[in-house]
């Protein structure tokens, strides 16, 4: 597939996220619903990873670039943010051991069970 059918193929998953949380009578981010729409996918396999292995190697490769407008963003509420700087940092000096936890534990589990899969293959 080349990279501009790679590109319209996400852009049409984003679209659809788009419309999906437009009609949703409660608010959701269409960001999540857009990789939730792609998840299901290639769970079906009616996308194949390798299908968009270019652009996807692009994206991660310049993803410090998203960030970018992000924290531009932030910087348009300092007042605010400097004014709940300690709930903040509490907040995520607690929380970011715990995604680090629970990450690595899900990647373990993962893991654990490809093996399990692998050897009844084998």
């Amino acid at each position: 597939m080349s990279v501009m059918t790679q590109i319209c193929v996400l852009f049409a998953i984003c679209l659809a996220g788009e419309a999906v949380s437009a009609v949703l009578p409660f608010p959701m981010p269409a960001s999540v619903l857009s990789m939730v729409i792609l998840l299901i996918l290639l769970g079906l396999r009616l996308l194949k990873p390798k299908q968009l292995q270019a652009e996807s190697d692009f994206l991660l490769n310049n993803m410090a670039l998203f960030f970018v407008p992000a924290n531009v963003g932030i910087l348009r509420y300092k007042d605010a943010v400097l004014s709940n700087f300690w709930p903040i940092f509490l907040i995520s000096l607690l929380t970011t051991p715990l995604v680090f936890f629970v990450t690595g534990h899900v990647v373990q589990l993962t893991m654990k069970l490809l093996r399990r899969k692998e050897a009844k293959r084998s």
